[in-house]
């Protein structure tokens, strides 16, 4: 069985969230392995973007992370709150930690941007939220990191994205990852996603 500790900070983008969350459920579900899913916040309670309240499994300090095999940082929105706590600290030091033992990190959209706070794509390619004049783009750039102009991109143990539209295929992408190329195609056809 494999675990994935998926961070929610505070203004998480729910749609990026359920999309790992409804991802690895089929994957452990139909795949070909068991996959755990946990999720853990610096609150008690996250409140996500548009105000959806989500009680994470546990707050991030309650959990061993040498128990996880990958880890899965979903977007967020600034107006929400979200660079507070996806640039805190405590989120740091999961992303190094994971990112020291080359474990398998995927993130969505801004998801990139904490990675990058944290020193995780230091020298790395890495894409993140393309639209809004580049902006989120610019400030990826200035942590020392390649940034390309494509949908999904992996470096190393890391995956980045560019929008919400790609949450999907990232989280298929981590299935890929922790187990292989045709147990990810099956869940992608019995989630009728149809064919890569």
């Amino acid at each position: 069985m494999k675990r994935v500790l998926i961070v929610i900070p505070r203004g998480a983008e729910v749609y990026e969230t359920a999309a790992f969350i409804d991802v690895l459920g089929w994957a452990s579900l139909e795949g070909s392995e068991e996959i755990d899913v946990v999720t853990a916040g610096l609150q008690p309670e996250v409140t996500c973007t548009f105000g959806l309240r989500l009680v994470p499994d546990a707050l991030i300090g309650q959990i061993r992370l040498d128990d996880f095999d990958a880890l899965a940082i979903p977007g967020g929105f600034e107006e929400y709150g979200y660079y507070e706590e996806a640039y805190s600290e405590t989120v740091g030091d999961v992303i190094r930690a994971f990112d020291r033992s080359s474990r398998p990190i995927a993130s969505i959209c801004v998801g990139a941007l904490p990675l990058a706070h944290a020193g995780a794509l230091d020298g790395r390619c890495a894409t993140t939220y393309h639209l809004g004049d580049g902006r989120r783009r610019r400030q990826l750039a200035e942590y020392d990191v390649d940034v390309l102009d494509q949908p999904i991109v992996r470096d190393a143990n890391v995956v980045t994205s560019t929008a919400p539209s790609t949450a999907i295929d990232v989280a298929l992408t981590l299935v890929e990852i922790l187990t292989d190329r045709a147990n990810a195609d099956h869940i992608r056809a019995l989630m009728g996603f149809g064919a890569r």
